[in-house]
């Protein structure tokens, strides 16, 4: 019959996806018991009692008890740590106990920025965020564009998605897998309007960033707000930014706007990491000839000014705006949009 050292060293193989450590280290296993006949069993203490990984865990959990010689049964039951378990295993209190710091480990924060509305920047960091998840990347999105969210409608995400829990707000899932918070995620409809001031706007944006459990992130796309007033400046100076897109349209009216958008992130030392023309141009598809619908474009001219790379010219996907009028932006599959991954994600 296996010792209770053998079943925890089993378990010791099996980690919180979130959090990156085993769930014997960080206190998940209460409990553990196996009888006679060989059956395992424990409790595993869940960090936050909603947990979208729980079951993941549970199953991995026995798989790890299956594995040792002896134990022909595994049982796995749940339940949620109490604040002092939570705050024994991250040894960490503040004035409410538990810092949420400890829970969110990011490796990267990129914006997708244009400084001008309607270039796309919602679907580029959607479609983006699709491929790099696509890649086996832990992929998080934050919609910092508060006043006009769209990034929930593009995967079908309803009003009223995101959770509380004790530990902070719960971000929504896409099917696919990546967390999403938006302001529209805690609004009773989506088409009810944010009527708040500069203040209001800046205090929710920071909140998206401390009070939100994304836990292990590869990648965190920051889908940021047109403009370069106070909702731009607070999510520059909120996040740990490790660079931005520049998105733009073919118009020179366009590109005068994004070259205001450029200057902002050079004065705040923001890196950026490249340039990208959307809407470029129409392929016909009965004849193959391209049409440059918005006239010709002028990144180039904004990439040297920059001195970042042009990193693409993307044409119009009519089936792309289909999919993501209809919450299905997870099903587009643009051969650019997975060249862009590879080089911004690897």
């Amino acid at each position: 019959m296996p010792t209770q050292t053998e079943l925890m060293d089993a378990l010791r193989q099996v980690k919180d996806p979130e959090l990156g450590r085993d769930i014997v280290d960080l206190g998940m296993v209460q409990g553990l018991t196996i009888d006679d006949a060989g059956k395992a069993a424990f409790t595993l203490l869940l960090t936050v009692g909603g947990c979208p990984l729980r079951n993941q865990m549970a199953d991995n959990a026995r798989a790890a008890l299956l594995a040792v010689p002896g134990v022909t049964a595994a049982e796995v039951g749940f339940a949620a740590m109490t604040e002092e378990q939570r705050n024994a295993t991250f040894a960490s209190k503040s004035q409410s106990g538990f810092k949420l710091a400890q829970m969110n480990r990011i490796d990267r924060v990129v914006a997708v920025m244009s400084g001008k509305g309607g270039v796309g920047k919602s679907s580029l960091t959607a479609l983006l965020g699709c491929a790099a998840l696509r890649r086996g990347k832990k992929v998080g999105i934050l919609d910092a564009d508060v006043t006009g969210p769209s990034i929930p409608r593009l995967f079908g995400l309803p009003s009223g998605g995101a959770a509380g829990s004790e530990l902070g707000i719960l971000p929504a899932i896409t099917p696919s897998g990546m967390k999403v918070m938006s302001v529209n995620l805690l609004l009773p409809d989506e088409d009810t309007p944010v009527l708040w001031r500069g203040p209001m706007i800046s205090g929710a944006i920071k909140q998206f960033w401390t009070d939100v459990i994304w836990g292990k992130l590869d990648v965190l796309l920051v889908d940021m707000p047109p403009g370069t007033s106070d909702a731009a400046l607070t999510t520059i100076n909120t996040l740990p930014l490790n660079g931005a897109l520049l998105i733009t349209t073919p118009q020179e009216l366009a590109s005068m706007v994004v070259r205001k958008g450029m200057h902002m992130l050079q004065h705040m030392n923001v890196p950026i990491l490249g340039i990208i023309e959307n809407m470029s141009y129409f392929e016909c598809p009965d004849t193959g000839k391209r049409h440059e619908i918005f006239g010709p474009g002028h990144s180039d001219e904004i990439a040297s000014s920059a001195n970042a790379p042009l990193l693409a010219k993307l044409p119009i996907h009519p089936e792309v705006t289909q999919l993501a009028d209809s919450g299905k932006i997870e099903e587009a599959r643009l051969p650019e949009i997975d060249t862009l991954a590879e080089m911004l994600f690897g």
